[in-house]
């Protein structure tokens, strides 16, 4: 996602400094385009981009806090699996039968 941010961010200025220029060339298929309106465009691809970095440090840190969970877990010796001692068989007395 701030992959995305990024990008979005430089299309984002490339659309305001030519829409600033010449209104007419991003704005190809409006029949009277203003600068105003370019500069409203940009304002909400803005806001866009700064979503789409805030959601993606959100969410790095988010898995970087769930791959540390998982690291201590199988770390934490409390929660490692213990052995069990076995009886040792060879000195046990047999039970005698009940009548």
């Amino acid at each position: 996602m701030i992959n995305a941010a990024f990008h979005t961010g430089i299309w984002t200025l490339l659309f305001f400094i030519v829409g600033m220029i010449k209104p007419k060339w991003p704005l190809f298929f409006l029949k009277k385009p203003d600068r105003f309106l370019v500069l409203i465009i940009s304002t909400v691809l803005f806001m866009v981009s700064a979503t789409l970095y805030g959601e993606g440090n959100r969410q790095r840190v988010l898995e970087e806090k769930a791959s540390k969970e998982t690291v201590s877990k199988i770390m934490d010796p409390s929660t490692a699996p213990v052995p069990v001692p076995v009886p040792d068989t060879s000195t046990a007395k047999p039970n005698p039968p009940k009548n």
